[in-house]
């Protein structure tokens, strides 16, 4: 392994750590689509901040477009106390207009400066090692990976002072707000930082990668856990595993490193949704199927105890009967008492089905529920 793919890594996986911390917040807020947002209209930042200064390197476009960052937020949020859109349409209202504005100023007066369209929207983590950071004459590493370096610490500096502060916006804002807290002021800051964020990996990955690396590891910790802390810690390593997962699928495929690792955030997040052991499809299919076995076997121990020691209990007793008093099937039948058998609950007597003491119990406590 050469050392410009370690330093692509490396590069790619401090992204996606840095990108998944507030992605864990805009989650928990609904407000995933703000991310995609803001990482389209920090152009027009970018954009302003080139034309004030002149220089593409610049630290003054990361504060730019930090800036336009925490504009489109605002609008957003103006619009929507109007109470004439909803959230969302406010989002698609805002980010266009400004995103094509910036688009319009590129092609107009910036024709000849590297803000390609293309490449603000996929990225090129390929030549981010041939940008390189000088100190005193010596070459110290990519610049790009100390920038999101520095927004990675400042991330995890911000979260760990506000945790508390966070996690009460967040589930309770109204008791935030009694509480004398000021959810308004800390939802601007968050929003601040994802904007810092955005615009820190905006040149190194492209908006698409962003988008992915902020929703996608956050959504799929999600389903995974629901402590806030495993929350985080999970988001940054499902975010590491897709970084790295895909660099070597666009190696294998020779395709865009951005778009594979984009791809492989959206298969993760897809095994995930299927097989995470609470919420997933698969975890909740298998649960529905074993409590209809569960309902169906109480339903047979209510059956035989409403009849226990009763002049009809023989003949309600025998499998046969469970087809014309429960309006089961043979088949449907044979697997619940088999099951009973099992757990149990009954015992099989020359045909004839009696309850055990703990299946016994089973038809009390159900019946008393």
């Amino acid at each position: 392994m050469t050392d410009s793919q370690i330093e692509i890594q490396l590069i790619a996986v401090i992204t996606a750590a840095a990108c998944a911390l507030p992605g864990v917040i805009l989650v928990l807020r609904r407000m995933s689509m703000m991310s995609d947002a803001i990482s389209h209209t920090v152009l027009l930042g970018i954009v302003i901040g080139f034309f004030l200064v002149g220089d593409i390197s610049s630290p003054f476009l990361i504060v730019g477009g930090a800036a336009i960052g925490v504009l489109t937020v605002s609008l957003v949020a103006l619009l929507e106390r109007t109470r004439l859109v909803k959230e969302d349409a406010a989002i698609g209202l805002v980010f266009p207009a400004l995103f094509s504005i910036a688009v319009i100023l590129i092609s107009r007066y910036a024709g000849n400066v590297h803000l390609d369209i293309d490449a603000v929207l996929v990225g090129e983590l390929a030549f981010a090692p041939f940008d390189r950071l000088i100190i005193l004459g010596r070459d110290v590493g990519p610049r790009g990976l100390y920038v999101m370096l520095g927004i990675l610490l400042i991330n995890v500096a911000f979260i760990s002072i506000f945790y508390k502060e966070l996690k009460l916006t967040t589930f309770d804002a109204g008791l935030a707000t009694a509480l004398g807290f000021a959810p308004a002021l800390l939802h601007y800051a968050l929003m601040s930082l994802v904007s810092l964020t955005v615009v820190g990996a905006f040149d190194i990955v492209g908006s698409i990668l962003v988008v992915a690396l902020i929703v996608a590891p956050p959504a799929a910790a999600y389903l995974l856990t629901d402590q806030l802390g495993r929350m985080f810690f999970l988001s940054v390593l499902i975010g590491g595993v897709s970084a790295i997962s895909g660099y070597w699928l666009a190696n294998l495929m020779d395709a865009s490193i951005a778009g594979s690792m984009a791809t492989m955030t959206g298969v993760i997040f897809f095994l995930v949704f299927l097989f995470a052991p609470e919420k997933g499809l698969v975890s909740a299919a298998r649960r529905r199927t074993r409590q209809k076995w569960e309902f169906a076997q109480t339903m047979l121990t209510i059956h035989l105890f409403n009849h226990e020691n009763t002049s009809e209990a023989l003949q309600e007793s025998r499998f046969e009967h469970l087809r014309e008093h429960l309006r089961w099937t043979n088949a449907f039948s044979a697997v619940v008492v088999k099951r009973a058998v099992d757990s149990r609950l009954i015992v099989v007597q020359n045909n004839s089905l009696t309850l055990t003491d703990s299946g016994r119990d089973r038809a009390q406590s159900a019946l008393a529920a």
